[in-house]
């Protein structure tokens, strides 16, 4: 059986589930009762994740895709809206991080990608799963940032873009949706957390001296359990 059943009769879908921060909230959202669909390419790493899940007694599907074919987007939202009426939770931990480079030197192939996985996707995931987010009693998205989408740094500009706008995108869609039934919006910068990420933007790091992705998820788990305002924006510290 799942630990708890805090979020029992839930349906959550969380992107970039099958490694770091996503796996680790997946895990955590299905031992509160939640059922978990994870969204990701790797599909061996997914069923990993989702065995974790089934071993501890919890309930997850697999929906292995890239998001960054608009076509993959709108046949996950088909398969789920034919399957249940209402989704939940939304975390979306997906994102794609380009070499760091000047301005100057941005390969472009990189920051289209870029842009498809941490913008374009993020639009196309609200638009399809509108439908859902508004039929549930009380929908709650979770949106997974980064400092440099709102403090420009040296060499981070093709990702930091990319965080500037989903986090735009985020805002607008809490902004529009607020008096359309029982949505929030929470913007959460995870900070310094042992992910592959983290280790290619920082090879010299030692992964120790951060905290694990597990810190992020029960954070997360945390904030939809505790409710917040609409908008809300926080740093995970530690």
């Amino acid at each position: 059986m799942a630990q708890s059943s805090k979020f029992e009769g839930k349906l959550a879908l969380v992107t970039g589930a099958s490694k770091g921060i996503g796996a680790a909230t997946a895990k955590a959202l299905a031992a509160e009762g939640a059922q978990v669909i994870l969204v990701a390419r790797d599909v061996k790493a997914l069923e990993a994740v989702e065995d974790e899940i089934h071993a501890a007694g919890g309930s997850a599907t697999i929906a292995p895709l890239d998001l960054s074919e608009a076509e993959s987007i709108a046949r996950l939202s088909a398969a789920i809206a034919g399957r249940w009426d209402t989704l939940d939770y939304l975390v979306l931990n997906a994102a794609y991080l380009p070499h760091l480079t000047p301005v100057t030197q941005i390969d472009g192939k990189q920051f289209t990608q870029a842009l498809m996985i941490n913008v374009v996707a993020t639009q196309a995931l609200l638009a399809s799963l509108d439908p859902m987010l508004k039929r549930a009693k009380q929908a709650r998205i979770i949106g997974l940032t980064s400092s440099v989408g709102a403090e420009p740094r040296a060499y981070w500009s093709a990702y930091g873009s990319t965080k500037a706008a989903f986090e735009n995108i985020l805002s607008s869609y809490a902004q529009e949706t607020e008096k359309l039934g029982d949505i929030k919006i929470a913007i959460v910068d995870p900070g310094a957390t042992r992910t592959d990420m983290r280790a290619r933007a920082y090879p010299g790091e030692d992964p120790q001296t951060v905290k694990p992705a597990e810190a992020v998820a029960d954070r997360i788990v945390t904030l939809l359990m505790d409710d917040f305002p609409n908008q809300h924006r926080e740093r995970v510290e530690k």
